[in-house]
């Protein structure tokens, strides 16, 4: 006997009995999933949509409710920007880095406009508007931000930059949890058979193909036959402490990890299904520096002294960039003219102040000349227009001259460094997960962050990448699955 894991699928011999059918059986109740079952659903499928927890959300009901959309939407049409596929899907791979996906990300840049229509036509609202400046999130119901690095380099040199952070309408941050209620009346209205407090603990397999699942509900464990197979959405794995020290152990350098149940069920019960696991080792990572927004205009230098980015790149590229730096902390540095109190939340602390940048050095414990003279550098290029190290542009390029002068302290270990992960499942456009080879493993979808999707590489990360991939690759997954269950019909 095998038994009930999820590291191997229950063989179909050992099902005593199949307690509840469908067409597509899909596991997790956040935007991956949610869409996913709406996809099927317009496909004609017949689903079942089980969630672990009460309710719908997961870690996209926790998040800002912001999609990355390029291309040509009409929101950003009306603002004035003129962006085309051809520099959407240039900045998308730029951004994918070395974990790029070019097949997804070419076609979703296709297909981003026609998605955003899908999701108003779902219910989800927009108020239509552009917010200009550098935002984490608008404080307000706006709708369009910039939301990446697009403007900055290397990026804006390889793509023509255009705002594309497309933010549901929602009063102040949180808008995920406005998303997520969207979406839920929507699967429920279609006559998605939801089963909540329902956890999946196994999938079935018949040979080498994925025939359903096993589930526990109310003590009981339910067999459920799904006859075009099972999308997985339920999630990446930073609340797995086991899985991130074996494969994404830098994560241990930051204290706030993000998500909702997160313990990379999903990814065990792939990979045990003969899934390939891929980019294990990448997350996304941000200190909100960019709180208030004159702290863009900074400088970043590491317990050396040194500098090691352009600071008008995203904040998650920025902060990303910082974790990979030794001594564990780095230091933002701001004249009297651009410091503003960060707010509590981000636990950053006053390490170093003086009249000189000689001053904070010394009171930072540096060696003599080490920042003193990354200051100098930096103060004569930036009076000129020009950062010939790190290619920082105006307007944020600006010399910190006006005295006095002070160091915020970000520490990896004690402030507010949010992150999740970003590996998962390889997965194919149609959202079928791939085996080693390449292979499609018959009957296993998945989508969202158990998979490895547009947002793959935690240095390129842009706010919306994620709600982007789950929302139009769990549709992606959950049309496939239809079509699977219909040619078994």
């Amino acid at each position: 006997m095998t038994g009930v894991s999820l590291h191997r699928p229950l063989p179909l011999a050992e099902v005593p009995q199949w307690d509840l059918a469908c067409d597509v059986a899909v596991v997790g109740f956040g935007a991956a999933g949610a869409c996913a079952a709406l996809a099927a659903r317009e496909a004609g499928a017949n689903v079942m949509l089980f969630e672990r927890n009460a309710g719908s959300g997961g870690a996209s009901g926790l998040s800002g409710g912001e999609i990355y959309v390029g291309g040509g939407s009409p929101v950003q049409r009306a603002a004035g920007f003129d962006d085309d596929v051809a520099d959407f899907a240039a900045y998308l791979k730029a951004a994918g880095g070395p974990c790029v996906d070019v097949a997804k990300c070419d076609l979703y840049a296709r297909e981003a406009v026609a998605h955003f229509a899908w999701l108003q036509a779902q219910g989800v609202p927009y108020r239509g508007n552009y917010l200009p400046g550098k935002h984490i999130e608008p404080t307000d119901d706006s709708t369009l931000i910039w939301s990446g690095s697009e403007a900055a380099a290397p990026y804006v040199d390889q793509a023509r930059p255009a705002p594309r952070g497309h933010v549901v309408q929602h009063m102040g941050w949180g808008g995920g949890r406005t998303l997520m209620d969207r979406l839920e009346a929507r699967v429920r209205a279609v006559g998605v058979d939801v089963r909540c407090n329902a956890r999946v603990v196994s999938l079935v397999a018949d040979g080498a193909a994925i025939v359903g699942l096993v589930v526990r509900m109310d003590n009981q464990l339910f067999h459920v036959r799904a006859l075009g197979g099972v999308v997985l959405a339920s999630g990446g794995f930073v609340m797995n402490e086991d899985m991130r020290r074996r494969y994404c152990p830098d994560t241990f350098r930051i204290n706030d990890p993000i998500g909702d149940k997160d313990d990379g069920a999903g990814i065990l019960m792939g990979m045990g299904a003969g899934g390939d696991a891929i980019h294990m080792e990448q997350f996304f990572t941000t200190c909100p520096w960019t709180i208030p927004e004159s702290h863009a205009q900074g400088v970043f230098v590491n317990v050396a002294g040194q500098r090691f980015i352009n600071e008008d790149c995203y904040h998650g590229r920025v902060s990303r960039t910082a974790v990979d730096q030794p001594g564990g902390r780095v230091y933002l540095l701001l004249d009297n003219a651009r410091f503003q109190q960060p707010p509590d939340f981000a636990r950053m602390t006053i390490a170093g102040t003086g009249d000189s940048w000689d001053e904070v050095e010394a009171e930072l414990g540096m060696a003599a000349g080490t920042l003193s003279a990354t200051m100098a550098v930096y103060n004569r290029h930036a009076a000129d227009g020009h950062d010939p190290l790190f290619d920082k542009r105006p307007p944020m390029l600006v010399p910190l001259d006006q005295g006095p002068f002070v160091a915020l302290e970000l520490n990896f270990q004690t402030s507010y460094f949010s992150f999740f992960t970003l590996g998962g499942l390889a997965t194919n456009t149609d959202g079928a997960v791939l085996d080693r080879g390449g292979a499609p493993v018959r009957g296993l979808y998945a989508a969202g962050r158990c998979t490895s999707g547009l947002p793959a590489w935690g240095h390129g990360y842009a706010s919306g990448l994620s709600l982007a991939d789950c929302t139009f690759f769990g549709r992606q997954a959950g049309a496939a699955a239809a079509r699977h269950a219909a040619g078994h019909g």
